[in-house]
């Protein structure tokens, strides 16, 4: 048996295809465009390529991009009094402050500044809250875009044992509410967990989020387990995911590659946030 790739490139891309759709109706019916503003402090190459690819794909699908570029210097005060005037400009529908900001900076406070309805990144304390106790929310991107990829297999999460591997507050712990919320039974595991191997080979999906190269190998998997893979870890010029993928799709059932799997979902979730954020409170 050989595993059924889900192909994250391909599925971000019919989102952005929706998602023009959708805009372009609005448009069409007289409505202002959704606003998305990016903020990025400093010059960390890997947010500049990230930041660029957001601007790209957000003005293809016809949602007003506009990306503040600030020096590594800037005082947090100052980054503080932007945020509150884009939460205060009816014109702009997300907020999204690139990390990791410099030292200098609290991110924990950045982040509360950011009004929780202009949060479509999902890092809002409210936000992560109320994913916690089933509330509506909006929902942090890359586990979004998880949930969608598990979906689009076709195999229902509900009733099925989900193990998560890493419990970060951006992937490991949303992801796992998500698949809460949908009735899996799901075990987090972590750097301290006991028998890792063990936990994984219990599960029917299995996240894959911790940052280390093919941490989970084909003797972990379980027959048919749907395994999603969110590392991307560069070792001697070349990437890598958390799954040691030539040999763990000789056992799932569906599995993601790295790179093209969760990646390209992340930045259609965030579009797909901006526009979720334009409907529910800006209009």
């Amino acid at each position: 048996m050989s595993a059924s790739i889900i192909d994250g490139k391909e599925m971000a891309k019919q989102t952005r295809i929706q998602l023009k759709k959708e805009i372009t109706k609005l448009l069409e019916a007289g409505k202002k465009a959704p606003g998305l503003t990016v903020i990025l402090v400093g010059e960390d190459p890997a947010s500049q390529i990230y930041v660029r690819n957001k601007e790209k794909f957000a003005k293809r699908v016809g949602i007003v991009s506009d990306v503040i570029r600030l020096p590594k210097e800037t005082k947090q005060e100052e980054l503080l009094e932007l945020i509150q005037s884009l939460n205060e400009n009816n014109d702009v529908h997300g907020i999204l402050v690139q990390m990791p900001l410099p030292k200098h900076m609290d991110e924990a406070e950045v982040l509360r500044t950011i009004d929780e309805k202009k949060d479509v990144d999902g890092f809002h304390v409210m936000n992560a809250g109320k994913l916690f106790i089933g509330q509506e929310a909006l929902e942090a991107c890359t586990p979004k875009g998880i949930i969608k990829l598990i979906e689009s297999t076709g195999v229902p999460i509900e009733g099925k044992h989900a193990v998560v591997v890493g419990r970060s507050n951006i992937v490991g712990k949303p992801v796992a509410m998500m698949l809460l919320s949908r009735n899996a039974t799901v075990t987090m595991c972590h750097s301290r967990t006991k028998d890792l191997a063990g936990m994984v080979k219990q599960a029917d999906i299995v996240v894959a989020a911790v940052g280390r190269a093919n941490l989970i190998t084909k003797d972990m998997v379980k027959d048919g387990a749907i395994v999603i893979d969110v590392g991307m870890n560069r070792v001697d010029e070349k990437l890598y995911g958390d799954v040691e993928f030539e040999g763990v799709k000789e056992v799932a059932s569906h599995i993601t590659p790295v790179p093209g799997g969760v990646g390209p979902m992340t930045i259609s979730m965030l579009l797909s946030n901006t526009l979720e954020a334009y409907k529910r409170y800006g209009q």
